[in-house]
Order: C-alpha cells, then structure tokens, then sequence
C-alpha cells in the first residue's frame, strides 16, 4: 500500500475517533450558573420582557442606583418607570463580566453593561454593575444590585 494511501487511512480513523468520542462535557458549576441568570436577563431584555428579566432577583432583593430601592415589587415599578417602552429600553448586552464565588451559597459578580437604543429612547448609556447572588431553592437569585 503507498504511504499516502496509509497517512490517508491513519488521518480518516483518527477523525473517526474523535467523532464518535467526543471530550465529556464539564458541569456546570455555580459560576456558569450564574452567568446563565445574567444572560436570561439580557435575552429578556432585548425581548421587552421585564418579567422575566426580574425572575433573576430574589423577592427581598435591594437595588442600589440613584436611589436605594428594597423589594421585587418596588424594584418592577422602578424598571416599569425608568424604561417604559421598547424603544427606552433598547438592546442590553453584558461585557467585561466576572463571577467570584463566596462560598458554596454565595457569590458576586461584576460587569459592564451598556443599552444601545435610538435618540427617541433615550440614546446609547450604559455603566458598571456590581451584583451579590445567593443560591435559593429556585437556583441563584440577586439578592444585592448596585448599578452606575
């Protein structure tokens, strides 16, 4: 058989290999947890869903911004006034985020954010994000939002 012929055969069984035994899959552990709560907010979001956007918060949550506001149902009229049309609220993307574990229960994360929207919503913000999550029954949860 000609060495190209084999190098040809060779190449063929260890991309067969690789196929059919793919590396297994890492859990997913707290921190990729976390992220995903973050990125189901964005997703949100962008839909114009604030309800599902608050499902990230825990019911006894504090936001800090300008001004401090305690409770899930005081933080939706707080987002329901700030962002009250599609337009005002634009498109939410994340950048430069970072998940810190405190512990198995506890975590923070911190992170850019930025809205991109038209000039009759408001025009393009965005700024820095400091967020406390704890794990709940109903999975991690902000329990502590400061947002610049």
């Amino acid at each position: 058989m000609p060495i190209i012929s084999k190098t040809v055969l060779f190449f063929a069984a260890v991309a067969a290999a690789a196929q059919s035994n793919p590396p297994a899959a890492k859990p997913a552990g707290p921190e990729a947890e976390i992220r995903a709560v973050l990125f189901r907010q964005q997703a949100a979001w962008n839909r114009g869903d604030t309800e599902t956007f608050l499902q990230g918060y825990a019911a006894n949550t504090t936001f800090v911004g300008d001004k401090i506001t305690r409770g899930l149902n005081e933080l939706r009229v707080r987002y329901q006034s700030h962002y009250p049309t599609a337009a005002s609220m634009g498109r939410l993307t994340f950048a430069d985020l970072e998940v810190h574990m405190l512990g198995a229960d506890y975590a923070y994360a911190i992170g850019h954010w930025r809205l991109d929207r038209t000039v009759e919503g408001g025009g393009d913000t965005g700024g820095y994000f400091s967020l406390v999550f704890r794990k709940t029954e109903k999975g991690w949860k902000i329990i502590l939002d400061h947002t610049t």
